[in-house]
């Protein structure tokens, strides 16, 4: 073993060589994430659609699934787990209580780096200055 002192050398060359796409992001996505702000509206209420675990994991399927129902089958109304019935539509139920896109949707999507397409069809809401 006359050449150990080469092969340590280019096996420490060799794996910081394979772990340098890595550097620049190392450490960033440690971080908690970001908690959204509700509205006063969506603090009044104290409840939304379904549980904070769920729509925090969940909300674009849910979304998906009420489009699809909606649209090509006319179903309008949603029953929550809890009993309540709400109307499937972004605009009128999920933005009446979550109405600051900035505050409350962007922050979330840009920290996982997700682009959805709700604002494709719907109408960004306005944000209150």
């Amino acid at each position: 073993m006359y050449d150990s002192g080469k092969i340590i050398v280019g096996l420490i060359v060799g794996i910081g060589l394979l772990l340098f796409p890595f550097w620049p992001s190392a450490g960033k996505y440690s971080s908690k994430a970001p908690e959204p702000e509700l509205t006063v509206k969506a603090k009044d209420a104290k409840a939304c659609v379904e549980s904070k675990t769920y729509m925090t994991t969940h909300h674009m399927k849910l979304l998906d699934a009420w489009r699809n129902e909606a649209v090509r089958q006319a179903d309008r109304l949603y029953r929550s787990s809890s009993g309540k019935i709400y109307e499937k539509s972004l605009q009128n139920a999920c933005m009446d209580c979550h109405a600051n896109k900035s505050t409350f949707c962007d922050q979330c999507h840009n920290y996982m780096g997700v682009n959805p397409f709700c604002w494709d069809c719907h109408l960004e809401p306005k944000e209150s200055t």
